[in-house]
C-alpha cells in the first residue's frame, strides 16, 4: 500500500477495530488512518489506542481520504451514504463491510458512478485469522481491487467473487460459519458432560479438539475427506460416531442450514435496499 494512501473508517466498532489493528500491525502508519463515529466515548478510546485523527462529522472525514470503509450497521448505511452524497473526492474507493446491502443500492445512495467493493468478513478477523469474500462493481479499477485486497488481507485472507450473488454464499459459509463451529463445540462439550466428564474438562477437550482439527486441515496437503478417512478406523469408535451422523443425514442438515442463511442474506439485501 502506498504511503500516501489515506483510509477513512466510518464506524468504530469491532470489525473496524480489527482492520485498523491489522493495517497498523502490517506497517501502515496511523497517520494514514482516520476514523469517524457518533459515539464519542468509543471514538476517544480508539484515538488513544491507535493515535488516530478522529471526527464526529462523516463529511469532514471523507474530504481527507482516498479510501472510505463503511463499517456501520446495515440498518443505518443508507443514512450515512446520503450524508456523503456529492461530497466524495473523484476516484475515492468505497469499501463496505455492511452485511446484505447491495452495491447498486450503496452506489445510488452515494449519488451514482462510485467505485464500490462489497466485502463479507468474519469474526476471526479480530484474531487476524479471518477470511473475507469481496465483490467489485464495474467502476472499480484493477489498482483499487489490489488496494481493497491488501486492506482485507491485513486481518487474514481474502477471496474475490465475480458475481455479487455469491457474497450470499460466502455469508452462508464463512460469514455465519464461526457460529456453526461454536455450536458444534458447545454440543460436544454438553455431550461430554452427559457421558460423565466435568464441565471444565469437557469444554477444554472440545475447544482444543476443534483447534487441532482446524490446524491439521489448514496445514495438511490432504483434503478434509482424506483426513477424516485417516482417523476413521474400520469398526472403531470414530466409525461408530460417523455412522450415527450419517444415519441422521448430517450432510443434509448442514446443506439445509446454509441454504437458510443464503436465502436470508438475499431477503436482507432486498429489505435494506428499499430503505431510502
Amino acid at each position: 500500500m502506498q504511503n500516501s494512501t489515506t483510509i477513512g473508517f466510518i464506524g468504530a466498532g469491532n470489525m473496524a477495530y480489527a482492520i485498523m489493528s491489522g493495517l497498523i500491525n502490517n506497517g501502515t502508519s496511523a497517520k494514514q488512518i482516520k476514523l469517524s463515529d457518533t459515539n464519542e466515548a468509543l471514538l476517544s478510546l480508539r484515538k488513544d489506542e491507535f493515535n488516530l485523527e478522529v471526527f464526529t462529522d462523516n463529511v469532514k472525514l471523507v474530504t481527507h481520504c482516498d479510501v472510505i470503509v463503511l463499517a456501520v450497521k446495515p440498518q443505518v448505511l443508507s443514512t450515512v451514504c446520503h450524508q456523503l452524497e456529492n461530497t466524495l473526492k473523484t476516484g475515492t474507493l468505497i469499501i463496505s463491510i455492511a452485511a446484505g446491502v447491495r452495491a447498486r443500492d450503496i452506489d445510488r445512495w452515494l449519488g451514482g458512478n462510485q467505485s464500490i467493493v462489497r466485502t463479507m468478513p468474519n469474526t476471526p478477523a479480530l484474531l487476524n485469522q479471518g477470511v473475507t469474500g469481496l465483490f467489485a462493481n464495474e467502476s472499480v479499477t484493477d489498482l483499487q481491487k489490489q488496494l481493497a485486497g491488501d486492506i482485507l488481507d491485513s486481518v487474514g485472507q481474502s477471496l474475490w467473487v465475480e458475481e455479487e450473488l455469491m457474497l450470499d454464499a460466502v455469508t452462508a459459509l464463512s460469514g455465519s460459519g464461526p457460529a456453526y463451529f461454536f455450536l458444534m463445540i458447545e454440543s460436544m462439550a454438553n455431550a461430554g458432560v452427559a457421558l460423565g466428564l466435568d464441565e471444565q474438562t469437557a469444554q477444554k477437550l472440545s475447544i482444543q479438539t476443534a483447534l487441532g482439527a482446524s490446524m491439521m486441515a489448514s496445514t495438511s496437503g490432504d483434503s478434509a475427506h482424506e483426513l477424516r478417512a485417516k482417523v476413521t478406523s474400520p469398526n472403531g469408535t470414530t466409525q461408530a460416531a460417523i455412522d450415527s451422523f450419517q444415519d441422521q443425514n448430517f450432510d443434509v442438515m448442514v446443506a439445509h442450514a446454509m441454504r437458510a442463511a443464503f436465502d436470508r442474506a438475499g431477503e436482507l439485501g432486498v429489505e435494506l435496499g428499499n430503505s431510502d
